[in-house]
């Protein structure tokens, strides 16, 4: 008898993190920094400063570049007493390895990029909270957004773990944090399957994401300086010449160019670089299109010209195939997360 494994396709992921949890694993490398200075450490480089940060946490912030670019998206957890940082944005071990490097550290900081034997997995939907508490020895609605507790590894009582509720979707998300990242991995595919949920790949992800308002996590800063990659909002501007690459910000004025969303017809595809237009000038560049996962419309990531990236707009891009295709400027988040309805209970 011949059996048929059935192939999930991106459109498959998508929907199971819009309507149950996906589950996947975290690739990018985790950072362990520690000692007594390493506040001092973090507020070199994060654009957000450390001072009010609470044990048992997790915030996103962002790093530069010394000329002021973006660097990364970090996430910063706060656990016991270490910090620990994960890249949200697209950075290689070589790249982040040799960025805090460069750094003048003070003395009493320690910092391992990619500690042996430590692993994250992450899961994602309106189901999310059901799989995550199987991790936890208590009413997982304790658990708050942005907070990081103790957790547990099932069939490995000595391995270390931590749950934090984040995410990158709108949905609910959980991400977890062991020294056991193999078992982790499997136990969190074992109770998402329980609860409906499967494995997704990284394009249903990130069509999610994009939706999310949030495209940067899988297509880059695309060579953008911060106003226009629309990512002052990461910015404490009270600490100008305080971290790295500050003092080359600029601020955002409603004269700047920058990011906005476009949404296409069905099954149009465009080409980066692809002028946006309207009255036949062009006011634009596309700079990504999301997956095609959403059956609904194409989602596109432009940069447009000051006043054009206003919502509701008629614009147009050529194409692929070169025809003129309408091209709409939305809000965001573009979809309703259904979690915002989903009680966790």
């Amino acid at each position: 008898m011949t059996t048929t494994v059935a192939v999930r396709t991106a459109q498959d992921d998508y929907t199971t993190v819009r309507t149950a949890i996906g589950v996947y694993p975290i690739t990018a490398p985790l950072v362990r920094i520690s000692g007594g200075d390493r506040y001092e450490f973090l507020d070199l480089f994060l654009a957000k400063s450390s001072e009010y940060v609470e044990p048992d946490t997790v915030r996103e912030a962002l790093a530069l570049n010394q000329d002021g670019s973006p660097f990364a998206i970090l996430l910063h957890f706060e656990i016991g007493d270490d910090s620990w940082l994960l890249p949200r944005t697209p950075v290689s071990v070589d790249a982040l390895t040799g960025y805090l490097e460069a750094l003048d550290a003070p003395a009493d900081v320690t910092v391992e990029v990619a500690p042996e034997g430590w692993g994250a997995t992450a899961f994602e939907g309106p189901n999310a909270w059901a799989a995550a508490a199987a991790f936890v020895e208590f009413d997982i609605s304790g658990l708050t957004l942005h907070g990081v507790t103790e957790s547990a590894v099932p069939g490995e009582p000595a391995a270390l773990a931590h749950l934090a509720r984040v995410g990158t979707t709108g949905e609910y998300g959980y991400l977890l944090l062991s020294n056991a990242p193999e078992a982790g991995h499997a136990a969190a595919v074992e109770a998402v399957l329980a609860q409906g949920g499967a494995e997704v790949g990284a394009e249903g992800l990130a069509r999610v994401q994009a939706e999310a308002g949030m495209a940067v996590y899988a297509a880059g800063f695309a060579g953008l300086p911060v106003h226009e990659a629309d990512l002052a909002w990461m910015v404490d501007w009270n600490r100008v010449g305080e971290f790295l690459g500050s003092e080359e910000l600029v601020k955002p004025t409603a004269e700047n160019a920058k990011i906005t969303a476009l949404a296409a017809p069905a099954g149009a595809a465009f080409a980066v670089g692809t002028p946006v237009t309207a009255g036949g000038q062009q006011i634009g560049t596309v700079i990504w299109q999301a997956p095609s996962a959403n059956a609904d419309e194409e989602l596109v990531v432009a940069k447009l010209d000051a006043p054009f990236w206003v919502p509701g707009l008629e614009l147009s891009a050529a194409d692929r195939d070169g025809a003129d295709t309408p091209v709409r400027t939305v809000t965001q988040p573009r979809v309703i997360a259904r979690s915002l309805t989903t009680r966790i209970h």
